[in-house]
């Protein structure tokens, strides 16, 4: 029988070439709880291509036990290509988490909006060991700073079946709080704002690594990268080039140490 196809299969290339990487600030930060591990288990989870393992390998080092797991095929595929020395496997995160053990790190980077958050979290909590975390990682287009990017974001809605600018607008933090609170966890919210330039050819990629854009492309075809080509010719600077700002997101919930625990 043939695996059902993933809405990430067939974007692999352009996603990897094309998807923005994460602030290296809240990389650092991220990674801040390990400070003394030996060889840390770190799970990736919904990895796509390890976008988010090209900032953490370089800071933990080579010889953590990294470990990451996505729904497509060629997501996976890709990623191990890059990174023959993470164990990597196709499927849902929740039940992978269901069944690891000793994890001192869980990373869901642009992808927790997809799960079954409840399953998730309880998984998380209980695969984690004392003191590990779990941490939420996202780049979101500042619509709100850039024209471009409003009118880019109204082209969607206009154009994308369903799709709405907020769609990921959910209370992570207070999901997290909910989920490891009552164990004596703790809970942090931080964000960074930074803009990068994209040359037109690259933005039109990134857009065709993203599952909205290809409900629009079925929906109206060539049409959709017609209307977005004459949007970007008329933000474009001089050079073709065009001002992507971004901010960014970091949620991160601790399980308590042993100490805490004991005391």
């Amino acid at each position: 029988m043939e695996p059902r196809k993933q809405k990430f299969d067939t974007l692999a290339d352009d996603y990897d070439r094309h998807r923005p990487r994460y602030p290296a600030v809240l990389l650092k930060e991220l990674v801040e709880p390990l400070a003394g591990r030996p060889r840390p288990h770190v799970v990736d989870a919904g990895a796509g291509t390890g976008i988010v393992l090209e900032g953490l390998i370089p800071i933990l080092g080579e010889d953590g036990r990294y470990e990451a797991v996505d729904l497509s095929s060629d997501m996976v595929a890709r990623g191990r290509a890059k990174f023959p020395s993470v164990s990597w496997s196709v499927g849902p995160a929740e039940p992978f988490l269901e069944q690891a053990r000793d994890v001192d790190l869980i990373v869901a980077a642009q992808s927790f909006q997809w799960m079954d958050r409840p399953r998730f979290l309880r998984a998380a909590r209980g695969c984690l060991n004392p003191g590990g975390q779990v941490a939420i990682i996202q780049n979101n287009r500042d619509f709100a700073a850039s024209s471009f990017l409003d009118a880019y974001e109204s082209l969607l809605e206009e154009l994308s079946p369903g799709y709405s600018r907020h769609y990921r607008a959910f209370d992570f933090g207070a999901e997290l709080r909910e989920a490891f609170a009552p164990g004596g966890g703790t809970v942090e919210v931080r964000t960074a704002d930074w803009t990068t330039t994209m040359a037109a050819d690259d933005f039109v990629g990134m857009a065709k690594s993203s599952t909205q854009v290809q409900r629009g492309i079925e929906a109206h075809g060539q049409a959709l990268l017609d209307r977005l080509r004459d949007l970007i010719d008329r933000h474009a600077d001089q050079d073709g080039a065009l001002t992507m700002p971004y901010h960014s997101e970091l949620f991160t919930a601790r399980t308590a140490s042993a100490a805490e625990s004991d005391g």
